[in-house]
């Protein structure tokens, strides 16, 4: 696996495809270290660019739009425009060494600023594809599936015995009141989800099938 910050400049070399990593700094629940999204995202494009000899991982954008999370302790945020234009500079500046950009993200909050990018890299004839970690409805943040990935990813770095249930309403029922007073709104704690069945095995399902993913979307 390749990684970008480790190459020189002829070792990066031509028919590439970069990977670009976007996570985090953000409160996840009072069991999850704040850079759980950064964390996930930079693994799950280190394993799958580990299996695809053109690709090569930037270094993982660790501050996103985190706005729906102040408030809360640790959080940071660049907001949706800063993110959205960092994304376009940095497809723009990539070079013709790379084929392509794919971007990995696993934060929410940053899907405005992804398509945003997108359209506009799009627009400007410079190829770009996007995979976004999917979550359950009930489970959208520091919940079931985040915990059980981050048991299998770093379990040293996950406190279980603070784990709480939090909100698990659907998150098409609690949208409203998420987008207009944030995550404190609908869940003091921070947790959309119940982490308390997580387990590293669910973990390392989730990883394979996300991995997977990308592998297909860098080889396609």
């Amino acid at each position: 696996m390749a990684r970008l910050g480790d190459l020189t400049n002829p070792d990066v070399g031509e028919g590439r495809v970069l990977v670009l990593p976007l996570g985090a700094t953000e409160q996840h629940g009072p069991h999850l270290p704040l850079d759980t999204d950064a964390v996930i995202a930079r693994t799950v494009a280190e394993l799958a660019a580990g299996r695809v000899a053109a690709a090569v991982v930037a270094p993982v954008i660790a501050i996103g739009a985190s706005g729906e999370h102040t408030g809360f302790a640790g959080t940071l945020s660049i907001g949706t425009e800063v993110l959205a234009a960092m994304i376009v500079e940095i497809v723009r500046t990539a070079g013709p060494e790379f084929d392509r950009v794919v971007i990995v993200n696993a934060h929410g909050g940053n899907l405005d600023a992804v398509r945003s990018a997108a359209a506009t890299c799009e627009y400007e004839g410079r190829p770009i594809s996007v995979w976004h970690a999917r979550l359950d409805d009930a489970d959208a943040h520091a919940g079931s599936i985040e915990t059980s990935v981050m048991l299998a990813i770093d379990p040293q770095r996950v406190r279980l015995d603070r784990a709480e249930p939090g909100n698990t309403a659907p998150l098409r029922e609690i949208l409203d009141d998420l987008r207009a007073g944030g995550v404190a709104a609908v869940s003091p704690k921070g947790v959309l989800g119940d982490p308390t069945d997580a387990t590293p095995a669910r973990g390392e399902e989730i990883l394979a099938e996300w991995v997977h993913e990308v592998v297909a979307l860098l080889e396609s």
